[in-house]
C-alpha cells in the first residue's frame, strides 16, 4: 500500500503512535487543522472535532465526572478510530469503513458546505465509531456499564455539553472569518434537524450493548449492516440543501 505524495504529511500526523491523553489528541487534531488547506473537507470535520473536544474537556459537570478516567479512556480510544480511518484511507487500506469512506472521497468536492464535511464526519464517528470505542474501553477497563452506572451518567452528561456546543460551533463554521464569504448558517438548523447528534449517541450506547451479546460472526454482520446505512446518510448529508 503506498500513500499519494500529497498525502504523506497528512498520513505521517495520523499514523503516529496512538494518543495516549486529550492533549495528545488535541496537538495531532491542531496539527492537521493548520496542515490542510481550506478546500479539504476533511479540514472541517476535524476542526469541528478539535473544537467540541475542547469544550467538553473545558466544561465538566457541576460536581465534576463520576468516573473520570473511563471518560478519558473512552475519548482517547474514540479519537484513534479516527487516525486510523484517515490513515487507513490514505493509504488505500480495503478495511476503511463505508461511513468514512463517504465524507473521506468527497473531501476535494466543490460545492459543499463546510457543515456538510463536517457532519458528514461525525456521522461516520459516532454511528460507526462510538460503539466500536465504548466496546473497547469496556474490555480495557473490565466493566460492563448498564444505564444509571456512573459511567453511563458521564456519558449523558457529554450530550448534554454537545447539545449546547453543537450548534455554536457549526455556526462558527457556517460563518467563517473576518474576510471570507459566509455561508448558508440557516442550513445549520436544517442539517440538525436531519441528524441528532444526541440521538446518534444514544443509539451507539444501545448498539454497544446489542454487540456485547453477539459472537464474532453475527457482530460482524451487524457492524457490516451499521456501517452501510452509516455510508448511505453521510452521503445524503453531502448532497443535503
Amino acid at each position: 500500500m503506498t500513500v499519494a505524495a500529497a498525502d504523506q504529511p497528512l498520513y505521517e500526523i495520523v499514523s503516529d503512535a496512538a494518543p495516549v491523553t486529550i492533549d495528545d489528541v488535541l496537538k495531532r487534531m491542531e496539527s492537521i487543522d493548520q496542515l490542510l488547506p481550506d478546500g479539504d473537507g476533511l479540514k472541517w470535520f476535524n476542526r469541528l472535532y478539535m473544537m467540541v473536544t475542547r469544550e467538553v474537556d473545558l466544561r465538566p459537570p457541576a460536581g465534576g465526572w463520576k468516573d473520570a478516567d473511563w471518560l478519558l479512556l473512552l475519548d482517547v480510544v474514540f479519537a484513534g478510530l479516527y487516525f486510523n480511518a484517515v490513515a487507513g484511507f490514505l493509504s488505500g487500506a480495503s478495511t476503511v469503513p463505508s461511513s468514512w469512506k463517504a465524507m473521506l472521497t468527497a473531501r476535494s468536492t466543490a460545492g459543499i458546505d463546510r457543515i456538510q464535511f463536517a457532519l458528514a464526519g461525525m456521522n461516520a464517528h459516532i454511528n460507526h465509531d462510538l460503539s466500536l470505542a465504548l466496546l473497547a474501553t469496556d474490555q480495557q477497563m473490565n466493566l460492563a456499564p448498564a444505564d444509571g452506572s456512573p459511567q453511563h451518567e458521564d456519558y449523558e452528561a457529554v450530550n448534554g455539553l454537545l447539545n449546547t456546543v453543537m450548534r455554536s460551533a457549526l455556526q462558527m463554521l457556517a460563518a467563517g472569518v473576518l474576510g471570507e464569504l459566509a455561508q448558508d448558517t440557516g442550513k445549520v438548523g436544517r442539517i440538525l434537524a436531519f441528524w441528532d447528534i444526541c440521538r446518534a449517541r444514544d443509539l451507539a450506547w444501545d448498539f454497544a450493548d446489542h454487540l456485547r451479546g453477539l459472537d464474532d460472526g453475527a457482530r460482524q454482520v451487524a457492524l457490516g449492516a451499521q456501517d452501510q446505512m452509516t455510508g448511505a446518510l453521510g452521503r445524503a448529508i453531502l448532497v443535503f440543501v
